[in-house]
């Protein structure tokens, strides 16, 4: 699973290339918050077996925050977000909710699926697969595939199936399986907290703390040489 500081690096890149020169530090706490809420349903786990990747994955979620401010900023008589931080406040509340739904959901769709209409209606779905052109078979398409379990014939739904998260402590599957347990003879149990679980996802994270970086070490230079600007242009 694309583990969270994936899901924030994508998040933060996809800011990046929407404010460009506007883009600052605080702007990368609000949007890295907004990236990482939809992965904390996994505390829920405790509670409600199956919640993770349904309560804070449901594109029901993106979809009220949504019309949420939209009624807030456009129908309301008097926004209050507006006033209080002006149009690019309102920006950046549409930018951070469309970085939860693309870089906080959509990844997680499209690898072991998510509970995407929960709780209007309860089923994990995978968006995978390939689009390819073949001389032979003409267009192939597979990225929608069946949401069955794998030994099941049932759609997985938040009462058969759920994903495994840093809460669940299983039996390790490292060098050191079959040294555990001492004089009990129980078997070592391992939590896993995932980083990066393939190449492409570790390398886009020295990618976009590289991007981030640069990019917020530019709008400072840039602020700088404004702020210098203006001291000499007052002086004289």
């Amino acid at each position: 699973m694309p583990s969270t500081l994936v899901h924030i690096s994508l998040g933060l890149l996809l800011a990046v290339g929407v404010l460009g020169n506007q883009f600052t530090g605080r702007h990368a706490v609000i949007i890295a918050g907004a990236t990482a809420l939809p992965d904390l349903d996994v505390a829920l786990e405790v509670v409600f077996s199956g919640a993770h990747r349904a309560v804070g994955h449901t594109f029901v979620l993106p979809a009220l925050l949504i019309l949420g401010l939209v009624w807030e900023t456009q129908w309301r008589q008097q926004s209050l977000l507006r006033q209080r931080y002006g149009d690019s406040g309102v920006e950046i509340s549409f930018l951070a909710v469309g970085c939860m739904f693309a870089a906080g959901i959509v990844p997680d769709l499209v690898v072991g699926g998510v509970n995407i209409f929960y709780p209007l209606h309860d089923a994990f779905i995978t968006v995978d697969g390939r689009l390819l052109y073949s001389t032979d078979r003409g267009w192939v398409q597979t990225f929608i595939e069946s949401s069955t379990s794998p030994d099941s014939s049932q759609l997985r739904t938040t009462e058969n199936f759920e994903f495994r998260t840093v809460i669940d402590a299983e039996p390790t599957l490292g060098t050191d399986a079959d040294s555990g347990g001492g004089e009990s003879g129980q078997p070592q149990v391992e939590r896993i907290f995932p980083v990066a679980m393939t190449g492409f996802r570790g390398w886009l994270l020295p990618l976009a703390t590289a991007v981030i970086s640069l990019r917020l070490y530019r709008a400072r230079r840039e602020r700088t040489e404004r702020d210098a600007v203006a001291n000499i242009t007052e002086g004289q």
